[in-house]
């Protein structure tokens, strides 16, 4: 096999490896989410679990009374045996920018970075949660791609949630996410940097 010509981390994070939070540790969860917020919020989605470089990460979304979205991250280290998971912390914001404003979207989308990922020759990845919801049927594994090389994947819970945990921003190229269905046939993509990109223009 040849030598790669991209040296990027692929597949870093662990897969999901816990249920959606429930009882006692939900409520532990979300009192760091609103803790971290200044207004209120309603019942909260949660996203599969991802852990890398010693911390889980589990995503969440709600809706404020003004039906604008919040996005946020409750990250921990997870616990060593016979203990419980410590160091809580949790990362929070709110938008208007939800998917019902914006009937061509395919996917529904939250990112937050997480941590970076120094590569050849000074070039640094930024390691980014990405946890969303398909808009399109028919969903069963999203993926995260870089360069046109995949770099992570998560197959979609029951509820059609997912979250990946990738490289980004690296050497000039950004993360699209992808969703196919179980025949592997993609069914969307997105761009994180697409708004932009069109601001721009």
């Amino acid at each position: 096999m040849p030598p790669e010509q991209r040296i990027v981390p692929r597949f870093a994070a662990e897969p999901p490896q816990e249920t959606a939070p429930y009882g006692r540790w939900a409520d532990r969860l979300a009192a760091e989410l609103r803790d971290a917020l200044e207004e209120p919020f309603g019942e909260i989605a949660w996203f599969p679990d991802r852990t890398w470089h010693g911390r889980t990460y589990v995503p969440a979304t709600a809706r404020t009374p003004d039906d604008r979205e919040v996005f946020g991250v409750v990250s921990f280290r997870p616990a060593a045996e016979g203990g419980e998971p410590d160091a809580l912390r949790a990362v929070v914001d709110v938008t208007d920018e939800t998917a019902e404003n914006n009937p061509d979207w395919r996917l529904d989308l939250c990112d937050e970075v997480v941590g970076g990922w120094r590569g050849e020759q000074g070039a640094v990845a930024a390691m980014t949660l990405v946890w969303g919801v398909p808009l399109v049927p028919g969903g069963a594994v999203a993926t995260a791609e870089l360069a046109d090389l995949a770099v992570d994947q998560c197959t979609l819970t029951g509820d059609g949630r997912f979250t990946l945990l990738a490289p980004d921003d690296y050497r000039g190229d950004f993360l699209e996410i992808r969703l196919f269905n179980a025949s592997g046939e993609e069914l969307a993509r997105e761009s994180l940097y697409e708004d932009e990109d069109e601001d721009e223009e």
